[in-house]
Parts: C-alpha cells; sequence; structure tokens
C-alpha cells in the first residue's frame, strides 16, 4: 500500500508562480511512474504531467513550457513547478502512483487526496 499527500494549493495571482508536492509513504520512484491530474469544476480529470521511473518528464500541451516536474528521491517527494499560472489552470490537483502488472506483478494505481489551485486576481 502506498499513501501519497499533496500540498502547496492555494490561491495565486495569474502570471505567478506555485509549487504543489507529493509525498510518498515509501520509496516508490525507482519502479512506480508519478503522475499529475487536474480537474476542474464540472470538467473530466486530465493529464498534467508525469515522470518515469528512469526520471523521463512529459507534459500536457496546456502546460508545456510553464510546468515542471521533478523529485527528491531522499524525501520520496515528487514536486510540480508551476510557472506563469493561467485563470484556466485553476483545479483540484491530483498526484498519482502507477505501476504496471508487468513491472509489478500486477497493477497498482494509487491516488492522493488532492490539493486546490485557484488562479485569479
Amino acid at each position: 500500500q502506498v499513501q501519497l499527500v499533496e500540498s502547496g494549493g492555494g490561491l495565486v495571482q495569474p502570471g505567478g508562480s506555485l509549487r504543489l508536492s507529493c509525498a510518498a509513504s515509501r520509496s516508490i520512484f525507482s519502479i512506480y511512474l508519478m503522475r499529475w491530474y487536474r480537474q476542474a469544476p464540472g470538467k473530466q480529470r486530465e493529464f498534467v504531467a508525469y515522470m518515469s521511473s528512469n526520471g523521463i518528464a512529459s507534459y500536457a500541451d496546456s502546460v508545456k513550457g510553464r510546468f515542471t516536474i521533478s523529485r527528491d528521491n531522499a524525501k520520496n517527494t515528487v514536486y510540480l513547478q508551476m510557472d506563469s499560472v493561467k485563470p484556466e489552470d485553476t483545479a483540484a490537483y491530483y498526484c498519482n502512483a502507477y505501476c504496471s502488472n508487468s513491472k509489478c506483478g500486477r497493477d497498482f494505481n494509487y491516488w492522493g487526496q488532492g490539493t486546490q489551485v485557484t488562479v485569479s486576481s
């Protein structure tokens, strides 16, 4: 079992920055794919960014060049640095840890409780 706890959300002005954190309850980054998703009111949850177990990052087109995913293995924490934020970035942000059947014997998929980000002046 893995627990994920997000933090760092809040109110930020357009053009500002915010850093979200996702702390995992144990060391998993060497085998788990770590992802950030977001969900705005009335919309479906959407992919934001991922970092693979070997450190490769990928981003949704809507955040490419503005958001950066990173991790601190010693702290079992993954981050989402959000720069040049826009009102359309307003959403609840969720951390996800996924390990496939081929790596872990079966699929494992864990979610955090989410942290709210509101971009408004």
